[in-house]
């Protein structure tokens, strides 16, 4: 989103845009019907993060259009953020602002909030944080009410939690998810229900057991472990995993097992390429994988892992780039056909648009 593309009474045209364009661009596929999942048309990012500029020993919030990084925006108001980062903004501020420990030499701003009413705040400086800053920071934790991290060149200090729960509602069913700060999760929570809702729905009766890859924090993990007997999520960064087998225990997820590894190598350990120990504890010959589960970057799959999804009768492809989602199943529907194809509007008044497509086997 730019900083004046925020057009709520546009939205409705906006989105017609973006499905227009979509199904011009995928117009070979013969989609079938296409679910369209709107966002609220405000108050949907549930972070943000804004540069703080200074003037003397004034400071604010400011964006940046590209290309013009030395001519600041001021923020005074963020209709996109929350309605919690919207009250805590002008407080917060005040807060830095009478405090000329939290003031100086600060020059990020990051917001991390759920529908749960968590928050948790990171500060970015250009200085070293000493036990001033902790105090200070402690205070501003007491008087807010949310967690605070505190971030330097090689410092990451930690006042209450550098995480919050959030809650989530797929169909009926409550989840609960550690986000941790400076981690992946997804921005806006409400069209995230819509997804995992979705997928949940579209597999309700594949039965057998789910592979996932990139499996993050277990977001999808978890909802969509209802449908499978059991789930083999996969994650190569330590840190998602962590978090990832935190959540299963939170939700009390018993049918769940996770390992820190690519895709290649799971291909590998799959195909008795090479032998994991990061699998001591994991027989890949007692799974009955009906079902592979894909969220890839926005750089989509690469051949390898296209390969291997292919190798399964059900494959769900959620992507947040539907031009690398077209590449992909340029290779996929020789073996597959698209069943179910949905779009998620993740991104309002962008051009960003997040896809869903079922595939099962021919």
């Amino acid at each position: 989103m730019t900083i004046d593309s925020f057009s709520p009474e546009a939205y409705e045209q906006q989105l017609a845009d973006k499905l227009n364009r979509l199904q011009q661009d995928f117009v070979e596929f013969s989609l079938p019907a296409i679910d369209v999942f709107r966002s609220p048309i405000k108050h949907y990012r549930m972070r943000a993060e804004f540069k703080m500029w200074h003037e003397g020993e004034t400071v604010s919030y400011a964006m940046f259009k590209p290309g013009e990084y030395r001519k600041p925006y001021p923020i005074e108001n963020f209709p996109v953020g929350s309605e919690q980062i919207n009250h805590l903004m002008p407080l917060l501020l005040a807060a830095i602002q009478g405090t000329p420990v939290l003031r100086q030499r600060l020059f990020q701003v990051e917001f991390l909030t759920t529908l749960s009413g968590q928050a948790l705040v990171t500060l970015v400086y250009h200085k070293k944080l000493k036990d001033d800053w902790r105090e200070a920071a402690t205070q501003l934790h007491q008087t807010l009410g949310i967690a605070i991290v505190g971030r330097s060149r090689g410092q990451k200090e930690v006042i209450d939690r550098d995480y919050v729960i959030e809650t989530l509602q797929v169909n009926n069913k409550i989840f609960h998810y550690q986000q941790v700060e400076a981690s992946f999760t997804q921005p806006n929570a409400r069209v995230c229900e819509h997804m995992l809702a979705w997928a949940v729905n579209k597999s309700r009766h594949f039965g057998g057991d789910l592979v996932e890859l990139y499996c993050g924090n277990g977001n999808f993990t978890l909802p969509l472990a209802q449908n499978f007997n059991r789930v083999l999520a996969t994650e190569v960064a330590t840190s998602s995993v962590n978090s990832a087998l935190y959540n299963i225990n939170l939700n009390q997820a018993t049918n769940v097992a996770v390992a820190r590894m690519s895709s290649e190598e799971f291909s590998q350990a799959l195909n008795k390429v090479r032998a994991f120990y990061r699998l001591k504890d994991i027989d890949l010959d007692s799974y009955h994988f009906s079902t592979i589960f894909v969220d890839p970057p926005r750089a989509g799959m690469d051949p390898l892992t296209t390969d291997i999804t292919q190798g399964f009768d059900n494959i769900i492809y959620i992507s947040c780039n539907p031009d690398t989602l077209r590449e992909n199943l340029q290779t996929i529907t020789k073996t597959h056909d698209i069943t179910d194809f949905a779009v998620f509007d993740q991104f309002p008044y962008t051009h960003h648009l997040e896809c869903g497509a079922i595939l099962r086997r021919k």
